[in-house]
């Protein structure tokens, strides 16, 4: 058992890389470790020749993880876009891990992200004594990606101011990045690519060049169709949290899940599940990404504050505080919701008294 507490994607399923590698007998393009075939089979999960069982990262339509690949093998750029929690960032960090077997080359957007973290930077100690060289060269995981012919990844790509943006203008249309103070350029090597993520939620906050989306594909990942498939994700994605974290709690059952799936695609949507009663909806995206997050702390409190069994007293305050992100106006949201929802239902008894408890 690995002492890390995250491992990289290439890190926790390598097992399935390998086997994967020996039984892929389809052309791979330059620098690609699997051939896109495998790559989609690695994403959306599957059996191999020799019996040997892919789990599946990604669950949702397969054409997209066919459209997103095939853009890899382009030499446009890839934006996979939609809501916060619809697993960008996931899909991203497994595609690299398939292409590159690296999915490391990754830059962090922030409002804070300046265009050295994009281009290169400098060692200023070792600028000022020896002045400009490729020493003194800071590369950025963009460069090195490029010197090394990977994917490289950058999330949350509106949260990076235009002017930034714009530095990879030249990269995504040249292949390469002129370092004028050594008077030379970096070409990219084959193999090269950009997965960028950006949400809904972010439009506007630096909305995107015309130049700059004209050299992206975009593929839209949207919240998963229906509830078994949402249930089947939230299901997969406890269990590896439970492995990895080593809690000594016993797997949540499918219909506590369900409820927390049921209360999540019922806010989202404004309607119940019967169609018979409107809610309101709240300020929050109340994702598949929460709802895991919730069953998550629930297993956690279950483990070592409760009798090891996921209960509706384990969860409440995990949904309380996924379902009310505005203290004013998500607070009246709920509460309608509790009392015209949840306490008529009569196995749902033991969640209305565990929220109620917590005076929300």
């Amino acid at each position: 058992m690995s002492t890390l507490l995250r491992q990289h994607a290439e890190q926790l399923f390598a097992e399935e890389l390998q086997e994967l590698k020996k039984n892929d007998k389809d052309k791979c393009p330059p620098n690609w470790k699997l051939s896109p075939q495998a790559v989609v089979t690695y994403l959306l999960g599957g059996k191999l020749k020799n019996g040997f069982e892919v789990s599946p990262k990604y669950i949702g339509k397969k054409r997209l993880i066919e459209i997103a690949v095939a853009t890899l093998t382009t030499d446009r750029g890839l934006l996979l876009y939609g809501l916060p929690g619809t697993a960008k960032s996931w899909v991203s960090e497994h595609l690299s891990a398939a292409i590159s077997g690296d999915s490391t080359m990754i830059v962090q957007g922030t409002a804070g992200t300046s265009e050295e973290s994009v281009r290169y930077g400098w060692n200023y100690a070792r600028l000022l004594a020896e002045g400009p060289s490729e020493k003194a060269l800071v590369e950025t995981p963009v460069l090195k990606a490029m010197k090394d012919g990977k994917i490289v990844r950058i999330e949350e790509l509106t949260r990076i101011g235009s002017d930034v943006q714009d530095a990879l203008i030249t990269i995504l249309s040249e292949k390469s990045l002129p370092i004028p103070e050594l008077n030379m350029e970096v070409q990219a090597i084959k193999g090269f690519n950009i997965i960028a993520t950006a949400n809904n939620r972010d439009k506007g906050v630096n909305e995107l060049s015309g130049a700059l989306k004209r050299r992206f594909n975009t593929v839209i990942l949207p919240l998963p169709d229906d509830m078994d498939e949402e249930i089947d994700i939230v299901k997969r994605r406890v269990q590896s949290f439970e492995k990895i974290m080593e809690l000594p709690a016993e797997p949540p059952a499918v219909a506590e899940i369900k409820r927390i799936v049921t209360i999540f695609r019922e806010l989202r949507s404004g309607v119940t599940q019967d169609g018979k009663t409107k809610i309101k909806v709240p300020s929050g995206t109340l994702s598949t990404a929460e709802a895991i997050s919730v069953v998550n702390s629930g297993m956690a409190m279950a483990a070592y504050f409760g009798d090891g069994s996921l209960r509706a007293a384990d969860l409440a305050a995990g949904i309380i505080g996924a379902v009310v992100k505005d203290p004013v106006q998500d607070k009246i949201v709920w509460q309608e919701y509790l009392e015209t929802v949840v306490k008529p239902r009569d196995e749902w008894k033991d969640i209305y008294r565990a929220c109620r408890d917590l005076g929300v």
